[in-house]
């Protein structure tokens, strides 16, 4: 039997602050993250699902309690990577890619913060590569994700309540605004291929 294990942070708890606190990280990575774990490994055990990757397991139930917790993990993982303490800026190549498509940085900003804080509910906001290589900005709800969708994940905001509820109570705008200043650019990079 193969257990799915909670991947480890790539930084400590304390490394984001003063944008995210420790307290949320230690609320969101520890508990809600770890949750999501405990009850995936409780669902599949037994099942040939046990020996699946997170990605085979989302294929294999694509709907349901299964798929909600296998997302939810993935998501949550994705998430973690795109944020370092080490911001930077976007390469050359995904600057051009980002200005093509948004007009400029302002302009991604200006669209990844209204998609982030239009999504009604619980979510995400991602910013994604299609099959023509072209970026954007798509929403999901709740445990879903944009590999659905054939799209190319290249970073990811999570927008549920309990990302941000510590640190700024019900004011996802602010939240959002902090967030875009943590993003790993290197991490999209990678993903941009």
């Amino acid at each position: 039997m193969t257990q799915i294990t909670l991947p480890p942070l790539p930084y400590d708890h304390y490394a984001l602050e003063p944008h995210i606190s420790s307290e949320t990280l230690q609320f969101h990575y520890n508990k809600h993250h770890q949750t999501y774990v405990n009850k995936l490994n409780d669902m599949i055990s037994g099942t040939k699902m046990e020996t699946m990757s997170l990605e085979e397991i989302m294929k294999e139930e694509p709907s349901g309690k299964v798929f909600n917790n296998a997302a939810q993990i993935w998501n949550h993982t994705f998430y973690w990577d795109s944020m370092t303490p080490d911001a930077g800026q976007p390469s050359q190549e995904l600057s051009d890619a980002i200005s093509a498509k948004f007009g400029s940085m302002e302009g991604f900003n200006s669209k990844f913060a209204e998609v982030a804080t239009g999504q009604f509910g619980s979510g995400w906001a991602w910013l994604v590569k299609d099959a023509s290589g072209g970026l954007d900005i798509v929403p999901s709800s709740n445990a879903e994700n944009p590999l659905a969708d054939n799209l190319t994940p290249l970073l990811v905001c999570d927008v549920w309540e309990h990302a941000y509820y510590i640190d700024y109570r019900n004011d996802r705008g602010k939240y959002v605004e902090t967030f875009l200043k943590v993003i790993n650019w290197d991490f999209v990079q990678k993903n941009l291929g």
